[in-house]
């Protein structure tokens, strides 16, 4: 058994997100095209006689308010061990804005389950098992590009895709799913978005940029009205030059634009830092199907 294990929480960006309905328990039916940056969080897991979690890291006191056994991280890995009895000791590094549309928490659980499967040398079974617990857990256990429907549990990975020069952008303020999706059900007789097929054979960054023109995140709007930063967000990445596509994540707040190349993204980060120097701004990389 190994001293301690560590593992990359990678950011999750929904390339495109589609609302196709409600469900009779109340839940969404989504589709959505997720890849995974560059740019991620940090999670590492040591044996212990007890279960701890510290958390630190740029973004650390945003969890400070919250309930350590509400932790997302914690829940998954009480699950993953409850049979076998085993402990252990957890430290999260949060790079990542929380609250923010890139799947921070189910990435940092999925990170967990990963450190504790190659600590104890237990399985995690089937993605789709974790879907319950947290609808981005399946793909961000996956961690590559993948079609997502249902309630997180179906997941086809993309066979080709190209990596993605992009530019990430969050405002600073946390974006409250509940109220995003409160927000969307009055939206339901203004129309959603069909589901599509998986891309196929698209294998530049423009060819790509331009069939992701022809879907949408559907809870954009709705999060505008809750989060009208987000707008501002937008409206400064879709005057960067060279943006070829831009978006928002997941129910928001971060947005991303994709570039031509990673010089183009640079130089579009430094000009949006330069205009609103209080933003978390990033350059990255989507990675491609490998």
């Amino acid at each position: 058994m190994p001293n301690s294990v560590t593992e990359t929480a990678a950011a999750k960006i929904n390339l495109y997100l589609h609302v196709l309905g409600k469900r009779l328990d109340g839940y969404h039916e989504l589709q959505s095209l997720v890849a995974f940056a560059d740019i991620s969080d940090e999670v590492t897991a040591e044996p212990a006689f007890d279960w701890s979690l510290t958390i630190d890291g740029r973004f650390a006191g945003r969890l400070a308010e919250e309930n350590t056994n509400e932790n997302l991280v914690l829940r998954a890995a009480h699950r993953l061990l409850s049979a076998t009895g085993e402990r252990a000791a957890l430290r999260l590094t949060k790079n990542l804005p929380v609250a923010s549309g890139i799947g921070g928490g189910s990435a940092d659980a999925a990170a967990a389950l990963r450190c504790l499967q190659a600590l104890y040398q237990t399985g995690t079974g089937a993605p789709a098992a974790w879907a319950d617990l947290g609808a981005d857990i399946p793909v961000c256990l996956l961690t590559r590009p993948a079609l997502v429907e249902g309630m997180g549990e179906q997941l086809t990975a993309l066979p080709r895709m190209p990596a993605l020069p992009a530019v990430l952008v969050n405002p600073g303020v946390p974006s409250a799913t509940g109220a995003v999706f409160k927000a969307l059900a009055g939206r339901y007789g203004k129309g959603l978005s069909p589901p599509l097929p998986a891309p196929a054979d698209l294998q530049n960054v423009e060819t790509f940029a331009a069939w992701l023109a022809g879907s949408r995140n559907d809870l954009a709007a709705p999060a505008i009205e809750t989060l009208p930063e987000i707008g501002e967000v937008l409206t400064a990445l879709q005057t960067a030059a060279g943006a070829l596509l831009v978006r928002m994540s997941g129910s928001g707040a971060t947005c991303f634009a994709l570039f031509r190349d990673s010089q183009a993204a640079h130089d579009a980060a430094a000009w949006v830092s330069s205009r609103s120097p209080h933003w978390w701004v990033q350059p990255t990389v989507l990675a491609g199907s490998r």
